[in-house]
Order: C-alpha cells, then sequence, then structure tokens
C-alpha cells in the first residue's frame, strides 16, 4: 500500500477542506506520511498541523496579489501575472512530476488547476470538486445559465475528461446534485458529505447572552481586501435600529489581526472596554462599545460563535457558507474586490438558495436586516434552505474513507 498522499489545494477554503479530510484520514492511517501543496498562499491553515506532525508543506508557494481570485477581474489577473504566476505553476508543476514518478498518488482538492497537475503528475490521483454545484445555475437566468443547462453540468467537458481519466481513483463533489449530473457524463461522482460543515460548535446559547440581539460580522480573510468589507458592514449595521442591545460577533482568522481592527474601529466611533463580567469567558480578544452595542473581537472563535447568531453579516466565502450550513441567515455586501465582488455575491447567494442575501448598498442591507430580525418565521425559513444547501456534518469522515479505499488501496479501477 502507498505510504505517500500528496495533497495539492488551491484556495484558503479547499486549505480547511483538504485540511478537514487530512485529519480523518490521519485517524484510520496515522502511518501515511501526507505532503500538503498550497497552490494559493503559504497555507497557513495547515499550520497547526504541520507543528502537531500531521503533515508538511512542500513545494514553491508564494503569497499573489489577488489571493487566488484572478478569475474575478483583469486587474487581478494582471496583478498575478506581475508577481510571477505563471513561472510559481511551472514550478508546481514540475514538482508533481517528480512527486508523480515514484507512483504515489496525488489528491487535487478545488478546480481545474489542482485537477490538472494531478492528472499531470503521471501517477494515481482523485479529485475533491469544491467551488462548482450545480445549484447556482439551477433555475438561474441568463446565457451562463442556459450554457450549463445544455451541458447539464456546471463542470466542462474537459474537466469531465479529466474525472473519467483511467488513472483517475475517485472525485467526489460537494452535494448530490452535482454529482448526479457529473455521472450523467460517465463520471463516477460521489457525495459522501460537506467536509466544511465538520467540527463546527453547535453547543447551547450561554444564559448571559440571551437578552441580546446576537449578529455575527464577517469580513473574510485576505488583506487589506478584509478591512474595507468590515468598514463597510459596521457602517451598514450603524444604520439599522434595534431596540433591543445589539450584540455584535467578529470571529477572525489569523487575519485581520487584532491590532489590524483598532484603526479600524476608532475610526468609526467604537471605544474599547473592558469585558462585561457576563462575557468574560467567551474567548474576546477586546470588547469594543459603541453606544449600547458591543462588538467582540475573537481571532479563532467562528466554531464557538457561529452558532450564537440569528443573522451574519458577511463578505466571505467559507465562513458564510458554514454559517448559513448551521441554520442562520446571511446578508451580503459585494465590494471592490479581489474576492468578494458582487458575482461572486450573487454565485453564492444561489448556490445556497438564497439563504444569503445580496444586498447592493448599506441602506439596503440596514433595511433587510431589520426585517429578518424582526421575522423569526423568515428567519427560520430561510436557515433550513441554508441547511439543506450545505448538507450535514460528516463529511471529513466519509471522504477519507473513501480516499483509503479507492486512492490509497491501489485498486485498478478508475473514477469514471
Amino acid at each position: 500500500m502507498p505510504g505517500r498522499l500528496l495533497v495539492l489545494s488551491n484556495g484558503h477554503g479547499e486549505d480547511l477542506i483538504a485540511l478537514r479530510v487530512i485529519q480523518a484520514l490521519k485517524r484510520h492511517r496515522p502511518d501515511i506520511e501526507v505532503a500538503v501543496l498550497p497552490m494559493v498562499g503559504d497555507g497557513a491553515a495547515y499550520r497547526g498541523a504541520e507543528e502537531q506532525g500531521l503533515l508538511r508543506r512542500v513545494g514553491p508557494r508564494r503569497q499573489l496579489p489577488s489571493g487566488g481570485f484572478s478569475n474575478q477581474s483583469l486587474r487581478g489577473l494582471l496583478a498575478d501575472l506581475w508577481a510571477g504566476v505563471l513561472g510559481l505553476t511551472l514550478r508546481q508543476w514540475r514538482f508533481v512530476r517528480r512527486w508523480g514518478q515514484g507512483g504515489d498518488p496525488v489528491l487535487a482538492v478545488g478546480d481545474l488547476l489542482p485537477l490538472l497537475l494531478a492528472w499531470s503528475g503521471g501517477g494515481p490521483y482523485g479529485f475533491i470538486g469544491t467551488p462548482k454545484s450545480d445549484y447556482t445555475w439551477a433555475g438561474a437566468p441568463g446565457l451562463a445559465a442556459l450554457y450549463h443547462r445544455l451541458k447539464g453540468s456546471e463542470w466542462d467537458p474537459w474537466e469531465w475528461a479529466l474525472m473519467r481519466g483511467r488513472r483517475c481513483r475517485l472525485v467526489a463533489m460537494r452535494d448530490r446534485l452535482t454529482a448526479r449530473g457529473l455521472r450523467r457524463h460517465g463520471v463516477a461522482a460521489i457525495a459522501p458529505g460537506n467536509p466544511m460543515m465538520d467540527d463546527l460548535d453547535v453547543g447551547t446559547l450561554p444564559l448571559a447572552l440571551r437578552q441580546w440581539r446576537r449578529l455575527l460580522l464577517l469580513g473574510g480573510s485576505r488583506m487589506p481586501e478584509a478591512t474595507g468589507n468590515l468598514r463597510r458592514l459596521l457602517e451598514a449595521l450603524a444604520e439599522v435600529r434595534c431596540k433591543e442591545p445589539l450584540l455584535v460577533l467578529a470571529p477572525t482568522g489569523s487575519r485581520p489581526a487584532p491590532h489590524e481592527w483598532e484603526p479600524l474601529l476608532l475610526g468609526l466611533g467604537f471605544e474599547p472596554i473592558a469585558p462585561p463580567e457576563a462575557l468574560a469567558d467567551l474567548g474576546a480578544a477586546s470588547v469594543w462599545a459603541r453606544g449600547a452595542r458591543l462588538l467582540l473581537v475573537g481571532p479563532g472563535c467562528f466554531s464557538r460563535w457561529a452558532g450564537w447568531a440569528e443573522l451574519g453579516l458577511a463578505s466571505a466565502g467559507t465562513a458564510t457558507e458554514q454559517l448559513v450550513g448551521l441554520g442562520i441567515p446571511a446578508l451580503s455586501l459585494p465590494g471592490p474586490g479581489p474576492q468578494f465582488k458582487r458575482g461572486f455575491a450573487e454565485r453564492q447567494s444561489r448556490l445556497l438558495g438564497g439563504s444569503v442575501r445580496v444586498c447592493l448598498s448599506q441602506a439596503a442591507l440596514a433595511e433587510r436586516a431589520e426585517i429578518v430580525l424582526s421575522q423569526p418565521e423568515l428567519a427560520r425559513q430561510l436557515g433550513a434552505i441554508g441547511i439543506q444547501r450545505m448538507g450535514a456534518p460528516g463529511g471529513s469522515a466519509a471522504l477519507s474513507r473513501a480516499i483509503e479505499s479507492r486512492l490509497l488501496g491501489g485498486a485498478d479501477g478508475a473514477a469514471g
């Protein structure tokens, strides 16, 4: 049985999905040596697992100006080209080719580019397709949706060919609708579950928070875009009329760091305060007040805090999907990008069945927030859609078992 596995991932969300699957795999196969090649950025999501000895980061890596979203704008593409993305991709391709010469398998997590590199390695490979879903075009207007309807899948013919390849042992999609569309084209796609919903704490709401109306603030993690997103969301939040005391939970990743919040919040009229005794044990790095409203900044607190919210205000990708998957509706506010632009936000809303509603202005977001907060039944209906679209937890374990049996087990069968 192969003793090594190379995992390719091309984005922050893809890194998180790959990490959950690797953690589940190592519980079954602690002997397997896992190497990860983050194709976008330095793979900060893997750092903790690397320190624990679960994996090691390998290969050429570089932080790109677009944050991996060069397909969102010409400016982002040009910036990445100027920063040497073509040379970086060539070096990554050479690394994967060297890996493939040893006959060890490759698992690609993401879209076409990691799939293409996995195929080019020359050895067995598997694919977890994360960004595309047939939900994004089913019932949508426009020529793009018509094109996908004619194909019967959001994935394209050249991608089908790679998924049907003789050396492809595993193809997994994020939902059953998308997997079914691929099977019509001869791809033996499965949909065992969505790893994004694993490891989220859905515990009981703390008694101290029940007197507050609770919003979750998600600005993304790519700097400096994240601070611009947060500024617009907080400015919109200032227009929300709410009779009850309002608590804003702002969980973050490694960025923006707590010190990067300070100039933003001070500029918007917030003042730092000592945590009230009732909120002291929630894990916040800092607490800010503006009038009767409190804002808690909590690095690494998303999995703990997300389930406490009534509504999300979001300009983020993966975290927004996780939030609505917990049954909490969200409102999004597109910005200049490079990631969270209007096209991205509208695609996300279609994917999630409207459980995330796109607001094209701060005033529209404030008005919609007042409506959702005042109509619990509407919030429950939207939340139910999010749960249905994202699926139940357990995807990481199911995918790890599929990887173990199909990709690491040395089976001769192909995925299509």
